[in-house]
């Protein structure tokens, strides 16, 4: 076995590799760039090693600096993670060269799956079923709009070099089929150097399902056992569960009978993904096979009681594997929930900032965290937003996934993050959809879902201003308890904050602000309580006496009329964000005295909703175009979002060119919106 290993690596990936390697007696070295040096990988590893600048192209993805890491710190064995040089053959090569095992599969197999109309047909020459489609050389425009009008729409444009959900597009209608080709291709170029791209029949009403296999290098190979990822939005997987829903042991039979010959049709060695398009009715194709582990990788540690990594260590030292295929075994359900800095309202647009609370779910035999951040760190722009994953596990016979299902809305109610957007209200309701909970499942769940996972009332709660207004007071209170302790007559009554009035009740108004509305609390101050009304000015006056308990952590123990009730609210700046009954609202608090004026952004101008570079200018300056029309394609966190036209108008002017850098909230159009008729 190995003394060291060097993680070329980031994230929670690189936090997860490091503590199967601790438990193990291996050390570890990590590697970082100039935006990680403080980042919890770093922190974790017995050593770590500065690779570049905080661009990937210039640190994680540059080969000879993580050669020269391992080298320099004298580590054996490298482990890719999964995304990076994961699956790069150049690298797998470059280790080898040096005397450094890579801790994967063979760069035979990793040439073999790399591209995917190589692949498919490895697959069909081994007898893996496949879905109709082109996979040839010829990458003409022509030829492929051809070969889509011969399979019949809807298609699916896929790069042949891909992975990840990128370089993915759904074409329905062969007048898109070009627009969307280009498209593609140019996310495909930039994600992963090279725009070939393979069209398939689009299968309506899909499942993703994969199967997880290890292969040694004693000609050994089993599957463990499949994991449903049909929930995705965009092409990448949101919600992930093993075992799938409605599998029957004889389609699970086949399903990893097919999986172990593919993976003998490359010589496979270590942990691989064999992923496969699933009808409803039980039919199945081969789809692609990712040569790592796999993001969604613990469901399937979960039901089979096994620690995947340390498996690909011990193979990559030589080992047989542990169990032969007799010997493995379905225990209980596991879903994965990946938790990220999103906003699902905006499209799931990614969000950057300070995480300035950070508190996850408990863990233990039911609740499992794999994150690479901690409280304090940066959702950096550079990088994917992935802020953890959540996995939780149950067991029960054939309530097994019920009881799952209630362990995961349990843990996202317990999970708080402050500071960045993220979709953890979202996850919820999709986890409480009667589409999944039913296990109705398949690739559009989500666009088929809108009305319930979008929901358009999301009026603000009476309680919630109610926990808004209490936390403020108490935390008014401390602050002036702790005034009185500094100063020289900690007894003197100026500092109290108990609303004394001679003769009289104190009263005061709190103003915050959710969305567009503004919120009045008014204050009237009692013996150790205060009473809070709501509402008023002809309609209905809502009226509870509070009381609660406010620790620093935000932690506050409420009291409303006599129901007690715990929540949390964070102030940061002016910001609060108050978490109760497992959701998350985010108020403004109003200082009266300081009402900020109309505004907020350049007047005609169209503003970068994060950073990111400029890919393309869609639409010409001058031009005329309708509401909703493209104008500019902004490229930040290995995804592309197109600014469009907020309506009808002239494009008088672009403010950046194309591979310019665009801070968040940089004016990138001149729009002038035409005069109403």
């Amino acid at each position: 076995m190995f003394d060291k290993i060097l993680i070329a690596n980031r994230g929670e990936i690189a936090c997860r590799v490091i503590k199967t390697a601790r438990r193990m007696g291996i050390k570890t070295v990590a590697v970082y760039s100039e935006a990680d040096a403080k980042a919890r990988h770093v922190r974790l590893a017995d050593e770590a090693v500065l690779i570049g600048p905080a661009a990937a192209r210039e640190s994680y993805l540059v080969i000879d600096r993580i050669i020269a890491a391992a080298k320099q710190t004298g580590a054996q064995a490298i482990h890719p993670g999964y995304g990076f040089l994961s699956e790069n053959e150049d690298f797998c090569e470059a280790c080898e060269r040096e005397g450094i095992v890579f801790i994967g599969p063979p760069v035979s197999a990793i040439r073999a799956m790399g591209s995917k109309s190589e692949a498919k047909k490895l697959m069909e020459a081994a007898g893996v079923p496949l879905t109709p489609g082109y996979h040839g050389d010829d990458q003409t425009s022509e030829l492929l709009h051809r070969q889509a009008d011969a399979i019949g729409y809807p298609v699916l444009i896929k790069a042949a070099a891909g992975g990840g959900g990128k370089g993915m597009r759904l074409v329905e209608k062969a007048e898109d089929f070009i627009d969307l080709l280009a498209s593609c291709k140019r996310e495909a170029a930039s994600s992963f150097g090279d725009d070939h791209v393979l069209v398939e029949k689009y299968i309506t009403r899909p499942r993703h399902i994969e199967i997880q296999v290890f292969g040694d290098s004693h000609g050994n190979v089993v599957y463990l056992f499949e994991r449903d990822c049909s929930v995705q939005r965009r092409h990448q997987k949101v919600l992930e569960e093993a075992p799938a829903p409605g599998m029957t042991p004889e389609r699970r039979a086949a399903m990893g009978k097919a999986a172990v010959d593919a993976a003998r049709a490359v010589g496979y060695v270590g942990a691989g993904t064999v992923e496969f398009i699933a009808n409803q009715d039980g039919s199945f194709y081969f789809m692609e096979m990712n040569t790592r582990l796999q993001v969604e990788h613990p469901v399937t540690e979960m039901i089979t009681g096994l620690d995947l990594v340390e498996w690909q260590l011990r193979v990559a030292a030589g080992e047989p594997l542990p169990l032969a295929q007799e010997q493995l075994q379905i225990r209980g359900h596991a879903l994965e929930a990946r938790i990220y800095a999103e906003d699902p309202a905006k499209g799931f647009l990614p969000s950057t900032g300070r995480l300035i609370h950070l508190a996850p779910p408990a863990e233990g035999l039911h609740v499992r965290v794999d994150t690479g951040v901690e409280e304090g760190d940066e959702i950096s722009p550079h990088y994917d937003p992935m802020i953890a994953k959540l996995i939780v596990w149950d067991e029960g016979g054939e309530s097994s996934r019920s009881r799952a299902l209630a362990r995961m809305l349990q843990a996202l109610a317990d999970y708080r993050v402050a500071g960045v957007a993220n979709n953890i209200d979202f996850l919820s309701r999709l986890v409480a959809c009667p589409a999944f909970a039913g296990a109705d499942l398949d690739t559009g769940l989500i666009e088929r879902e809108k009305s319930y996972l979008f929901p358009e009332d999301l009026a603000l709660p009476d309680e919630v201003l109610q926990i808004a207004a209490l936390a403020e007071l108490l935390r008014e209170a401390a602050l002036a308890g702790k005034r009185a302790q500094r100063s020289a007559d900690a007894h003197s009554p100026w500092h109290a904050r108990d609303g004394w009035r001679m003769n009289a009740t104190a009263h005061r108004t709190l103003l915050f602000r959710h969305g567009e509305a503004e919120h009045a609390v008014e204050v009237a101050y009692l013996p150790g309580a205060w009473r809070l009304a709501l509402g008023g000015e002809g309609g209905e006056r809502r009226v509870v006496e509070a009381r609660g308990e406010l620790n620093p952590r935000g932690l506050l123990r409420v009291e409303l009329d006599g129901t007690r009730m715990d929540a949390t609210v964070i102030a940061a700046a002016g910001r609060r964000h108050v978490f109760v009954r497992g959701r998350a609202w985010q108020l403004a608090a109003v200082d009266p005295l300081h009402h900020s004026g109309e505004g907020g952004g350049a007047e005609g101008g169209l503003l970068a909703p994060m950073p990111g570079k400029v890919i393309a200018l869609v639409a010409a300056e001058g031009a005329r175009v309708e509401k909703g029309a493209p104008l500019l394609i902004l490229e930040a966190m290995k995804m592309e979002h197109t600014i469009t036209a907020p309506a009808a108008g002239t494009v008088k002017a672009f403010r950046f060119a194309v591979g310019d850098q665009v801070g968040d909230g940089a004016e990138l159009v001149e729009f002038e919106a035409a005069a109403a008729a």
